[in-house]
């Protein structure tokens, strides 16, 4: 939470998350993006992002994203991290979720 809230609002900052497009429109954090874990072009958009940006990854439990952060860092991403314990803990912590929809899920994240 603290990274959004300091770095939310900042062009340089994207909140990634890399669930899939149904777990996305079920309800997100706000502001996020979607890259989904599981589509079948996923290294090549993850190839594609700007290296010189914080990102802050989340999916619903923390696998995804961890892994995720791994590639980053062999690809190398410097300002990345994940969110311990993804969505869920997130929501266990009382933090909201929105629900607008993404769509299109083939979009690449910026």
């Amino acid at each position: 939470m603290g990274l959004i809230m300091a770095r939310g609002d900042s062009p340089g900052f994207v909140l990634l998350d890399v669930r899939t497009p149904g777990e996305y429109n079920q309800g997100h954090i706000q502001g996020a993006k979607l890259l989904d874990y599981y589509h079948p072009e996923f290294l090549k958009r993850l190839k594609t992002l700007d290296r010189e940006k914080t990102y802050l990854l989340y999916c619903r439990t923390g696998n995804r994203s961890g892994r995720t952060l791994d590639v980053m860092g062999k690809l190398g991403f410097k300002q990345a991290a994940h969110l311990a314990g993804g969505i869920v803990a997130w929501q266990g912590k009382g933090y909201a979720l929105v629900k607008a929809k993404v769509v299109n899920p083939d979009l690449v994240a910026p």
